[in-house]
């Protein structure tokens, strides 16, 4: 791809053009490969056969689908599981409407790429991406909605989409260096091996975050299943826990279950 297929990027507070063509929604983006899942979803109805047209496996598309919606802050896929061929997957209104800009922008993207064919692509700088690598494997972004400082550790409470509200513990440095304050964007990560699965929603326990929501997946290995929660806020979490404990509590998808975080065990970013 050259230069001048990439990017151009305007000065000062003009602004900046992108190609190909990747959708900033709030503080997150969707790249061009998940649009392309997107408009796959929408016209074979099918996450795994989505998943084999992008040309991506299909824990990978899922993780695409559960990234989005949690980015986007409003389900863009909602998916059926079970039926004949393992059940299907439909965009929602949001959804179609973001395949449609896409579609939209990209043939804009054409007859602007044709435009700048007699530009000098060595003027044209290269294009930058922010992107957020982690090795944790849940990442949520919302709002921070309250500060409770004591005398080493403050306590932040962060308000995701829908009702769904996380609570983490870091240090009085962190909050200064972040400078954190209320209605300040932040990312909230919670790696999955530090979160315990129970279905007794009323259980008193010493983890400051119960998050309950449906099992929408089961992934089943040698050792350790992964067992991800559509939340009642919109969210989508995933935890690992053994595969004895997968077996002994009949985890399966459409069964009720809470995850439990420690607020220590949440850990805090923002954009710089």
């Amino acid at each position: 791809m050259s230069k001048l297929s990439q990017v151009y990027i305007a000065q000062s507070n003009e602004p900046a053009f992108f190609a190909p063509w990747h959708v900033r929604l709030g503080e997150g983006e969707i790249s061009p490969r998940r649009l392309s899942l997107l408009q796959a979803i929408d016209a074979t109805g099918s996450i795994s056969q989505a998943a084999k047209q992008v040309g991506i496996t299909y824990k990978a598309a899922w993780d695409a689908v559960d990234a989005m919606n949690n980015l986007a802050g409003a389900p863009l896929v909602q998916s059926q599981h079970g039926g004949k061929g393992g059940g299907g997957a439909v965009l929602t209104s949001t959804g179609l409407q973001i395949v449609t800009m896409h579609e939209r922008l990209s043939a804009m993207q054409t007859m602007w790429m044709a435009s700048l064919q007699d530009v000098d692509p060595d003027i044209v700088p290269m294009f930058r991406r922010l992107t957020m690598k982690t090795s944790a494997r849940n990442a949520f972004h919302g709002v921070v909605k309250h500060i409770e400082v004591g005398a080493v550790n403050a306590e932040v409470t962060i308000a995701m989409q829908g009702d769904d509200v996380m609570v983490a513990t870091v240090t009085k440095d962190s909050i200064d260096r972040m400078q954190l304050a209320e209605g300040k964007p932040v990312w909230a990560l919670v790696k999955a091996s530090w979160i315990i699965l129970t279905a007794d929603e009323q259980a008193k326990t010493s983890a400051r975050n119960r998050l309950c929501g449906t099992v929408s997946r089961v992934v089943m290995g040698p050792v350790n299943a992964e067992v991800v929660l559509q939340l009642d806020g919109g969210n989508t979490l995933a935890a690992v826990v053994t595969h004895d404990s997968a077996t002994e509590m009949v985890i399966a998808e459409g069964q009720r279950l809470c995850a439990l975080i420690k607020a220590s065990h949440v850990l805090l970013g923002v954009d710089d």
